[in-house]
């Protein structure tokens, strides 16, 4: 007697909603997706990671600057002692009461600085010397004097006086000058020594922004 054959059962296909992946096309699973480090951080500002990140450069600046910065200081500091060096031995004072208005405030006071040359040459010798001979300067009257025979004892007083005058305004004007050089080398040493403590920082804003919490990630146990 002919028995009847049974097919075996078709085994059920997995749907989307039950879970599993549906096979892809030629019997291949997907290609998994590349995914970055897990211990990668982007820096939170771009602009400033970028100029933080030549910290080797910002640190060796940054040390030749505040040095040359000190020297500057201590250049500028000393310029200005040898000026007042200079001064303080002669004992030129402004005369008091003050002959020149322009100069009431320093009535009495010892000529020490550069700024006080610089007032004393030009606005009190300078303005007793064009009374001195009618404004002539000590080259027209030494001419005049010569041509005179030198026998002129007004034009040899009046030639004695401009030259004496004329001589001790340039040093003043001289001494002022290198007063202006100590100033400018003092305020050109405070420019470096800040411009270097603020590269100086830049490794600090390294690490704070680029490698703070940049940490290898460990397996738990």
């Amino acid at each position: 007697m002919a028995s009847s054959v049974v097919p075996p059962p078709t085994p059920p296909v997995p749907t989307p909603g039950n879970g599993a992946a549906p096979p892809s096309a030629g019997g291949q699973p997907p290609a998994a997706r590349p995914s970055a480090p897990a211990d990668y951080h982007a820096p939170h500002n771009a602009l400033l990671a970028k100029l933080t990140s030549v910290t080797t450069i910002a640190t060796v600046a940054a040390a030749a600057m505040i040095a040359i910065g000190v020297l500057a200081l201590i250049g500028g500091h000393y310029d200005k002692q040898v000026v007042h060096d200079q001064l303080a031995p002669q004992q030129i004072s402004f005369p008091k009461p003050a002959t020149n208005p322009a100069l009431a405030a320093y009535a009495g006071q010892q000529v020490l600085t550069g700024k006080q040359a610089k007032l004393y040459a030009e606005d009190q010798i300078d303005v007793d010397l064009t009374k001195v001979a009618g404004g002539k300067t000590y080259s027209q009257i030494s001419a005049e004097w010569i041509a005179g025979g030198m026998k002129s004892a007004t034009l040899g007083g009046e030639r004695t006086t401009l030259f004496t005058g004329e001589a001790l305004s340039g040093l003043l004007l001289n001494a002022w000058g290198w007063s202006v050089i100590g100033s400018i080398a003092t305020l050109a040493g405070l420019i470096l020594i800040l411009v270097g403590l603020v590269l100086f920082v830049l490794p600090l804003a390294n690490w704070r922004v680029n490698l703070s919490g940049h940490r290898p990630a460990t397996g738990s146990a």
